[in-house]
């Protein structure tokens, strides 16, 4: 897995190579201060070729999760190019001037593209022939801990309850007026925020006594966090940025055995909303009166049809799906696919 590079004081540029317990290699570029632009694309450019060449890879999958990613690595010959798109780039504050073209280069060199999401799935896929829907799964059993006694944290041991809680990205993404008026509308309420701040002014953020900063924690943290609030919320604003976005912490929470209340986010709305699984409030009055339903809810029926939904999905599965497609792509298309079709149970997955 090749890394964003990082930029320190040093002679000349390195690759630092490191395992994971699960098997996987963290390539990371460190590159000298000063270069220009074009210089630090042709560092990344040799050491990927150093890498390459030292390890004797030459039949293997190239997958993109980037189209910047392309520009130092556009030479190579794999033997299928995959593009697995989670989010819309292009709409994030601060994206490169580049990337939409360097996206479109993408679709032209990928054999199949994999959309994190049904919107985006819907926005994608008229703009390659071979595009196929997989949403974002979970690590059941990892944030299943969270329906566990599990100790309080240290830092939020001391915050009443009722807890609301959100972790992940606080960034343009995140309706920081509704914060702020949930803050001010039920002062007997504390809001739980856990994760870095980017992109954003930290200043800019609302402030109260009942709204608590938690800053980053690790995954292996989280289930505790989760399974000592009372709500679990979404809080995202509706903006470019939010438009196509798939929250993988959707299916992460009620994995947890949490109430969760959301902004009207399209892929939340469908499937979870329909379903019952989530609460939907787009105003401050809506999200505060969904919090009230969340609190007030017992229902194991609720729990049960959670259960049963989650079940259809988890990454292990998702990526059998995956490496599927990625066969049928070197092979091939089988006798009677149609480019452009996605199969059945990209839509049944939804």
């Amino acid at each position: 897995m090749w890394e964003e590079p990082i930029v320190e004081s040093r002679e000349a540029p390195e690759l630092a190579v490191s395992p994971t317990a699960e098997g996987v290699r963290v390539l990371t570029p460190m590159v000298p201060h000063g270069l220009s632009e074009q210089e630090a694309i042709n560092a990344q450019r040799a050491l990927l070729d150093q890498y390459l060449a030292a390890q004797h890879l030459q039949d293997f999958v190239a997958w993109y999760y980037t189209p910047m990613a392309l520009r130092f690595s556009d030479h190579l010959s794999p033997s299928a190019v995959v593009y697995d798109c989670m989010d819309e780039l292009s709409a994030f504050q601060g994206a490169p001037l580049t990337l939409v073209d360097e996206e479109q280069r993408l679709f032209e060199k990928a054999d199949i593209v994999f959309a994190g999401g049904a919107s985006l799935y819907a926005s994608k896929k008229a703009q390659h022939s071979n595009v196929h829907l997989f949403p974002s799964s979970i690590d059941y059993s990892h944030f299943a801990m969270a329906r566990a006694v599990l100790p309080d944290p240290a830092d939020q041991a001391g915050i009443p309850h009722p807890r609301i809680g959100f972790y992940g990205v606080l960034d343009e993404r995140l309706d920081r007026d509704l914060l702020r008026d949930l803050a001010s509308m039920r002062p007997e309420w504390h809001f739980i925020l856990i994760g870095p701040v980017v992109k954003i002014n930290e200043a800019d953020l609302p402030h109260a006594g009942n709204l608590h900063y938690l800053g980053q924690k690790t995954y292996q943290e989280l289930p505790a966090y989760l399974g000592n609030w009372d709500v679990a919320m979404l809080p995202f604003a509706r903006n470019a940025a939010t438009r196509f976005i798939s929250p993988t912490k959707t299916p992460e929470y009620l994995a947890g055995g949490k109430p969760v209340v959301s902004t009207p986010i399209a892929d939340v709305v469908r499937p979870y909303g329909e379903m019952g699984l989530v609460y939907i409030g787009a105003t401050a009055e809506e999200f505060a009166t969904a919090i009230d339903q969340a609190l007030a809810k017992k229902d194991e029926r609720w729990s049960a049809r959670v259960d049963a939904f989650l079940a259809k999905n988890s990454w292990d599965k998702t990526f059998e799906g995956m490496w599927q497609e990625i066969q049928r792509c070197k092979s091939g298309p089988p006798a009677g696919f149609e480019a452009g079709t996605t199969p059945e149970k990209d839509e049944a997955n939804v």
